[in-house]
């Protein structure tokens, strides 16, 4: 029986997993987790807040943006996930209850391919020939069905792919579709989609920039690794809130959070693997993790 003395620097929930067999603790250590911190929190209520926005002409929107691969596409898939879609056979009407539809951009946006997008999203088939109208009409009359309260919009930095009048279309599109369903839009995407936004005069206004900057070395910081630790069947405590090691995964991972993420799982399945059962400065150089920006430089 596994108790608190023999594993003091996990947390109780994973206590049950760290005498499980190597394979299985890989397993479980490679499992996307959710990771709490303050401006995740933030993000999170502010979503919160649009959601119990009252109908009117004009809705509040708001634009997550932030470094590619630091924890946006997360938050949102966490809010989703708190606001889950009612089945129509367990919904008392018999009509399926979906609060927040969560979608992606296409890659080389239009009009036609963004509706068909929310229709996937939906769960509603169409044909590869329908008209652009008939997507749309499909779209908005299933949303308002189903009870959307809130549409996210994730990659949307991918409009900027688009040619300038595809690109125009589908910024008048956001603008009307918000207007249209009286709902809030939430936007997630890189610099480059606030810089889309700030293309309309009329959207800019609408969206409220909600920034995830690149981590940098502190409290909420040495938290994060501490929490991300404790989530980790290691038999051995890592220490990786201190300061040697805060400093080298922070600089390994030029701050961003994804990478972050990356850098302690791969150096924990090495720990695992070789029998180390910690993670070690040693461990974290020969893991073989390359930095961002150095794998932007790999010659092929």
């Amino acid at each position: 029986m596994v108790v608190s003395e023999d594993y003091p620097h996990l947390h109780p929930s994973v206590w049950p997993f760290v005498d499980e067999a190597p394979e299985a603790r890989v397993r479980r250590i490679r499992t996307d987790r959710w990771i709490a911190y303050a401006r995740a929190d933030a993000a999170l209520a502010a979503m919160e807040d649009l959601l119990t926005f009252p109908k009117r002409m004009r809705m509040p929107n708001l634009l997550l943006v932030g470094p590619t691969n630091n924890g946006k596409t997360m938050i949102v898939e966490k809010f989703r996930r708190g606001h889950s879609p009612t089945a129509a056979s367990k919904a008392v009407d018999g009509v399926a209850v979906l609060p927040v539809l969560r979608v992606q951009m296409p890659a080389g946006p239009d009009e036609g391919r963004f509706f068909g997008a929310i229709l996937n999203a939906l769960g509603m088939p169409f044909g590869a020939r329908d008209r652009i109208a008939a997507k749309q009409d499909a779209a908005v009359r299933v949303m308002r069905a189903t009870g959307t309260r809130l549409l996210v919009i994730d990659e949307l930095h991918n409009l900027l792919s688009g040619t300038m009048m595809q690109q125009r279309r589908l910024l008048n599109l956001l603008r009307w579709l918000g207007n249209e369903l009286q709902i809030p839009l939430v936007g997630v995407g890189t610099a480059e989609a606030l810089r889309a936004i700030r293309s309309d005069d009329q959207l800019v206004n609408r969206f409220e920039p909600f920034a995830l900057p690149v981590w940098a070395d502190g409290d909420e910081y040495r938290r994060l690794l501490a929490t991300l630790e404790a989530a980790l069947p290691l038999r051995k405590p890592s220490h990786l809130d201190e300061s040697a090691m805060a400093g080298r995964i922070l600089t390994a991972a030029e701050g961003v959070l994804g990478e972050v993420i990356a850098i302690v799982i791969r150096a924990a399945v090495v720990a695992v693997e070789t029998g180390a059962e910690t993670i070690s400065a040693r461990i974290i150089e020969n893991a073989g993790f390359i930095r961002p920006s150095e794998r932007r430089r790999v010659a092929v």
